[in-house]
């Protein structure tokens, strides 16, 4: 059993919780992910990391209700314990096997669209950490949507937000404030990473291709048993099959079949709904 040590509301159906589990938060590094169940007979559910603090041995973990189990997860109480979590799994983000003199001739480019955020967050905290701050896009559809930003301030060079309606930050998509950036403003990168909803990611990754700028995506969306057992997160990367949770969960975007990836993650559309409708 695993304690939630916190717990707090950080947006609308979005709750932000830090679960004592001192091996994970000793073993873990960004990119990485773990594997949730509320109870013994409870769905597996793959979460991406979004922060870890070895000294107090807790992992921090953002999660969305969307469906059934993450409405089970979010109705736990700071206090109360959930049946196991397991991890880390998955492969870390590349850029941490970097030697130093490799990491600081880079620039990096952080694009976190929605929930993206709190995978990214962990990204530029351990660059921040080793001397770089890159910049971050954090993107949402309207102001209330926007999570992590004074954190992702606290270890980036600079922070541009957008939203869709143009509620705060710039408006209109974050391909559009990146074009500015690159166009406009002659920022120079050497590397993107994007987080967020696959069709953000595709985008992002048809813009930076135009560029010929290396472009980094997580997948992690398409996950279902984390194992690989499954095939559920089956995807095609360039000429190869890869499974999301064991080769990636981050790949090169522009190798990335994205509208294989986007017709995986409706797959189970249906069985969510039905029982979403057996939790009401």
């Amino acid at each position: 059993m695993y304690k939630i040590e916190t717990k707090k509301n950080i947006s609308e159906n979005i709750f932000c919780m830090d679960i004592i589990a001192p091996y994970i938060a000793k073993s873990a590094f960004p990119g990485q992910f773990v594997i949730v169940r509320t109870h013994e007979q409870g769905e597996r559910i793959p979460l991406t990391i979004c922060d870890f603090d070895k000294n107090k041995g807790t992992v921090t973990l953002v999660i969305q209700v969307l469906g059934a189990s993450s409405k089970k997860i979010c109705e736990k109480r700071q206090g109360e314990y959930i049946a196991d979590i397991t991890g880390p799994l998955g492969n870390p983000s590349e850029f941490i096997k970097l030697t130093d003199e490799d990491l600081h001739s880079k620039k990096f480019l952080f694009i976190a669209g929605g929930l993206g955020s709190a995978p990214v967050y962990p990204q530029v905290k351990w660059l921040s950490t080793h001397g770089i701050k890159p910049d971050v896009i954090i993107g949402a559809k309207t102001e209330n949507l926007i999570i992590f930003e004074d954190e992702m301030k606290s270890f980036a060079a600079n922070v541009f937000t957008t939203t869709d309606d143009g509620s705060y930050g710039f408006k209109g998509l974050v391909t559009d404030m990146m074009e500015d950036l690159i166009v406009h403003q002659n920022k120079k990168y050497d590397e993107i990473v994007a987080v967020g909803p696959m069709i953000m990611m595709k985008f992002v990754s048809l813009a930076t291709k135009k560029h010929n700028i290396k472009t980094t995506v997580s997948l992690n969306s398409i996950m279902v048993d984390g194992t690989g057992m499954c095939g559920a997160c089956r995807v095609s990367i360039g000429s190869e099959t890869k499974f999301t949770c064991v080769d990636g969960p981050e790949f090169d975007g522009h190798l990335v079949d994205f509208d294989e990836a986007l017709r995986r993650q409706s797959m189970y559309r249906s069985q969510e709904q039905q029982a979403n409708c057996k939790c009401m």
